[in-house]
């Protein structure tokens, strides 16, 4: 006669459950608890109890927290973001595809691109910001020297978005965009490719129908960790945006200065952007799955 199987628990499930209830408790009640209080009525605080339901902080924010442009902000952001997640995906994939092959002084390569993901992001930061400034010294020197005075009076500082703060973001983002792009190529199989070329396919006739069809899920992956990585970014930005803001920066400076839920608010939009980005890359992937 078969044994019956018995479906009651093991005697250390219940303490696990427990332990992993409260890491969750720990990761996402903080969040929680910030979109709760974000919609506090007009005579709400930063703690609870709670005073009322309304949308008054969003609609303050919306308005504006004083001298302080949030729209602006969340704009430099957005953009900055955007151009981010191209070019991690494009680099992400041009380096897998290279590194198919032995390359000479791959590994070195390799381990220099990495290397950041070890250093410290605000020392990274100041080493961006000092090598902008002291190419700042330099063009205002050359253009000195070549008696450019109108340029040089104009000139401020190659420091800006899409200068320096850019690199500083892609220090950190193309590293994640590498290493999954690696473990993609490591299990693909170079049969589709030769079946490709034996039809007849060009090279990037095989990229595009064969290659970038499979891996398509991944790039998508890469493109969401680009620009939520990017999106929320201070101590990279900090020392080498220059004289704007991105919106994690503000929101930073805010802390001190706003005590009022608007600060929530603005956390609660910050947070919600993350989440649909990470909701459509999750939507792209399945359907490019299923195709």
């Amino acid at each position: 006669m078969q044994a019956r199987v018995s479906d009651a628990r093991a005697a250390g499930f219940w303490p696990l459950a427990a332990v992993f209830a409260l890491f969750v408790l720990f990761m996402y009640g903080p969040m929680f608890v910030i979109f709760v209080l974000s919609f506090q009525g007009p005579e709400g605080g930063l703690t609870f109890p709670m005073r009322g339901w309304s949308l008054h902080w969003f609609e303050q924010l919306a308005e504006g927290l004083g001298t302080v442009d949030i729209g602006a902000a969340f704009t430099r952001s957005l953009m900055l973001g955007s151009v981010v997640m191209l070019l991690t995906v494009l680099c992400s994939v041009l380096a897998g595809l290279a590194f198919r092959k032995k390359l000479r002084g791959g590994n070195a390569l390799f381990y220099v691109t990495v290397a950041s993901l070890i250093m410290p992001s605000i020392i990274v930061s100041l080493g961006i910001g000092l090598q902008f400034r002291l190419l700042d010294g330099g063009i205002k020197q050359l253009l000195d020297a070549v008696g450019a005075t109108t340029t040089l009076e104009e000139y401020g500082t190659a420091l800006g978005l899409f200068t320096s703060a850019l690199g500083a973001h892609l220090t950190w983002t193309l590293p994640f965009g590498l290493l999954i792009m690696f473990a993609v190529f490591n299990r693909f199989n170079p049969a589709y490719e030769e079946a490709a070329r034996d039809l007849g396919a060009t090279p990037w006739q095989t990229f595009r129908h064969v290659v970038l069809p499979l891996i398509g899920p991944s790039v998508v992956g890469i493109g969401m960790f680009g620009f939520t990585l990017s999106w929320d970014e201070i101590a990279r930005t900090s020392q080498a945006i220059g004289d704007v803001n991105t919106l994690p920066l503000e929101l930073q400076g805010l802390t001190s200065t706003v005590t009022t839920p608007a600060i929530y608010a603005l956390g609660t939009v910050t947070t919600v952007v993350s989440f649909a980005v990470m909701g459509i890359t999750v939507g792209l992937a399945m359907w490019l799955k299923k195709k």
